[in-house]
Order: structure tokens, then sequence, then C-alpha cells
């Protein structure tokens, strides 16, 4: 079921509503069946893969909390087999297979291995990863297991987070889930507030900006380089609307009800270093690598080589996270290269800076840090939003003769390779959105709004409330646009 969907928007309340009028001892039950309606409304069979997977977590949890020794470990390496198995059945079997079939091709060789043709368990890699916390945490004595076989399954399957996160930790949720919550105006203000914002931020921008960057990169070969610069700056807040719209309609929904999810977004493209775009964007995720796998390696309490592997290998995995696809991986290994090259020239870096007298303006210092980062984060986005390798490469030359196409511009003064009815359709009103985005942005930083907001008069409040519901009816897109993340 989709957020931005009519049936959601009955969903809702409903759920919302029994929720509240039900005792508190049924409601982990009457949020468990919502739960998996809400799941089974893409594909229905796949609701038995899930629950299977739950029921061997949940008894490898109390397995894990009552042996010693080698068995707890044996215990929790059976677990994750289990999960990071189905991830890999459904999610990377045919990867796998093709690239084996291309590289016996190479060689002279044909071989014949069979595809799967089964679609992906929607949300598959957010409810495996918050399944193996789980299990790592009662592994590593920071969790108790859970005996309430029901409690767990719904910590997994949360309809809120269920499908795209934020990937939670079981110390943050589980223990909310025997708690009895009540009816609070404040949480229901709070929460409804979030969900109108991310509804905007997914069906007003994300959709509007998609509509000039989809068919730009799905035919990258017609396009100007001003074209690809503009579809990829689209696309950089498309990507950002979509994600963060999705976590703000899912925190706001849990917060409606009592519940209190972990924030997953924190304005990444103000960060000054790619290192502190990822302590803001897909704040769970992040984290989680960090907490799992980082850590794991040695973390950087290793020699710095060690470090730099570390890092590299970190974002390698994270961009397979994300698709069984080459382009996926060369983005996360474009981050990981970014991160390890400041890592490097950090000195470099800050002599160039003092030298050049950029670090005595704080405000030059800062806009150009921003900058930059942004710039390489949106070349990152060319090659997780590209069809395919070819593709990513074919934007990537193209962008080459961008400073050729500028100069033009400034000889003539004309804009010859952008269809002027685009401009006017799609790129002013586009670069409007985004101008919207980031000035509410600045107004959240400045005013501490949240705040500030609950201070303000009932007409005041009423009013923004009507005015974002204007927004939704009269710009949204309205075309069943699936969040982006649905498909990892």
């Amino acid at each position: 079921m989709l957020f931005n969907s009519i049936e959601f928007l009955l969903f809702f309340p409903i759920v919302t509503i029994l929720f509240f009028l039900l005792p508190h001892k049924f409601r982990w039950f009457h949020l468990l069946v919502a739960s998996c309606i809400f799941y089974m409304y893409f594909i229905p069979i796949y609701i038995v893969i899930l629950f299977a997977t739950i029921i061997i977590d949940y008894i490898a949890g109390i397995l894990i909390e009552n042996a010693e020794g080698k068995q707890r470990k044996a215990f929790l390496v059976m677990s994750l087999v289990a999960n990071i198995g189905v991830l890999a059945v459904f999610k990377y079997y045919n990867f796998f297979v093709t690239n084996i079939i291309d590289a016996f091709h190479l060689g002279g060789m044909n071989i014949n291995i069979p595809l799967l043709t089964i679609a992906l368990p929607i949300g598959l890699s957010f409810h495996t990863f918050q399944a193996m916390s789980y299990t790592i945490e009662v592994f590593r004595g920071n969790q108790k297991a859970e005996r309430h076989f029901g409690i767990y399954a719904l910590y997994v399957m949360f309809y809120p987070q269920l499908v795209a996160g934020p990937i939670e930790r079981p110390q943050n949720v589980l223990h909310q889930f025997h708690e009895k919550q009540y009816v609070n105006y404040d949480n229901i203000a709070r929460g409804l507030r979030l969900m109108l914002w991310g509804l905007i931020k997914k069906v007003v921008i994300a959709d509007r900006l998609s509509l000039y960057s989809a068919p730009v990169f799905n035919h990258p070969q017609d396009q100007s380089a001003t074209s690809l610069a503009i579809a990829t700056i689209f696309f950089s807040f498309q990507i950002f609307c979509d994600f963060s719209g999705y976590s703000d309609i899912a925190i706001g929904a849990a917060r409606v009800m009592g519940f209190k999810l972990m924030t997953n977004f924190n304005k990444p493209y103000h960060s000054r270093s790619i290192s502190e775009f990822w302590k803001r964007w897909h704040i769970s995720l992040s984290t989680w690598f960090k907490d799992y796998l980082y850590i794991s390696l040695g973390g950087n309490r290793v020699a710095l080589p060690r470090v730099y592997f570390n890092l590299f290998f970190v974002f390698l995995v994270s961009g397979f996270w994300h698709g069984a696809n080459w382009t996926f991986i060369i983005w996360g290994a474009l981050h990981g290269f970014y991160l390890v090259f400041a890592l490097a020239t950090k000195d470099v870096r800050a002599n160039l800076t003092k030298a050049l007298g950029i670090s005595r303006v704080p405000a030059m210092d800062r806009f150009f840090d921003v900058a930059i980062t942004f710039v390489l984060a949106a070349f990152a986005w060319i090659f997780f939003r590209a069809n395919n390798v070819h593709d990513s490469f074919v934007i990537v030359r193209k962008l080459a003769d961008l400073p050729g196409e500028m100069l033009q511009v400034l000889q003539t003064r004309r804009i010859a390779f952008l269809n002027l009815k685009g401009i006017y359709q799609w790129i002013l009103p586009g670069f409007a959105a985004i101008a919207a985005l980031e000035i509410a942005h600045i107004i959240q930083i400045k005013m501490k709004l949240e705040h500030t907001f609950e201070q303000k008069p009932a007409l005041v409040r009423w009013a923004v409330y009507y005015g974002g519901l204007f927004l939704l009816i009269f710009y949204g897109v309205y075309e069943k646009n699936q969040f982006i993340y649905y498909q990892f």
C-alpha cells in the first residue's frame, strides 16, 4: 500500500482510531493484523517468507540468550544465514548468475544457468536488516530476548516503517509496544504535521521533479549536457524528497499513535563534507553499517591503511545493499573513495584553504564546503539513477560538454539546446520547488520551527495546514508513483 494513495487515506485513520478504542492488551494484535494487510497489499504470498524469517529469528533470540560460549555464536550465525539467504535468493541470485554467464561468454564458453522469474519482495532489505539488528543486539547482551512472539513479529512488521525504514534498533522500539499509549494531542498534532510535510515533499516536489528527470535519464543519448545537468540536480532533490518524505510519513504515522521512531534525515544537502552527509542521510542505515560492519572490521582503531579499507569496503557493501546492479556498486564505491580521499588529504586541503584565505571568511568557507559536497553527491547520484552502466558513462561524457554549452549561452544569449516549452512546464517549476524546500529548511534552522509553530495562535496554525492541503490538491502529482526506496 502506498502512502500517497486513496487506500492509505482510508487505512490510516481506521487503524489509528481502532488502536485507541481497543484495550491495551489487544492493541499489538490489531497493529500486527493491520501491518499484514498493509504488506499483503503488494504480493500477498510473500507474507509467508516474512513470517518464516520472523519465526527463525524469534527462536534464535531466545536460544542465543539461553546459550553459552560457542553455542551463542552458532545460533547467531543460524539467524544471520537465514536472513542473508533470503536476500541472496530474491535480490542477488539473478545478478550473480548473469555475471557468471557473461564471464564465461568472454572466455568463449556458453553455459546455461536458469534465472529466477520472481518479483523482489517489497522492502526486503529493510525488514531483513531490522531483524538482523535484533539477534545481534541479543548476542551482544544489549537487548533481552523478546518472549512475546506477537510483539516481536510487530517489531519486524510495524507497518509505518515496514518497507522503507527507518531501520530501528530493538532497544528503541520493542519496549514501546509493551507500553500503553494514550490519546495525546501533542503527539497527534506533531505526527499529522510531519505526515503532511512528508506528503508535500513526495507528491508536490519529488514527483514533480521526476516529470523532467525521468525522461532525461531514460534517454541520455538524446539529451544536451545542460539538460543532463539539470536532471542530475533535480534527481538529487527528488530522491531526497521522495525518501525523506516517506520517512516523515512513517515517523508521523507512528507518532500519532504515541510511538517514537528515530530521525532518518537531517538536511543532508547542508553538509560540509561527505562524512557529514552520511551522518545526515538515511541515518538509520548509515549507523547500522557503522555499528554492525565498520566497527566489526576494526573501525578506526586499526592502522591507517586498514581504516581506508574498512571505509571503502563498508560503502561498497552499502552500494550493493541498495540494488543488485553494477550502477549501485559504483555509486557505493564512489562514496567510499570520497571518504578515503578526504581522510588522506585532510591536512593538504586545510593548508590550501588557509593559503587562499578562504578560512578567514567563515561564510565563504561554509559555502564552498557545502557546494563541493553537493556536487560530489550529485555526481554519484548519476550512477544511482542511470538505468545501466553504459547510460551512466554516456551522461558523464556528455556532462564534459557543459562548459562549452555555457560559453555558447554567454555568446548567443540563447538556450537553443533546451526546449522552450520544457523550461516553463518543468524546469522553472522544478527550481521553484527546490528553492521553496531550501527556504523551509532555513526557516526550520533559524526559528526552531516546531517549538515556535506550536506557540502560534490557532488561526495561524490552521492557515498553514490549509495551505499545505492546498499545495497537495492543486500542485501534487498523482500518478501512483511508488516511493523510490520501495524497490530495495
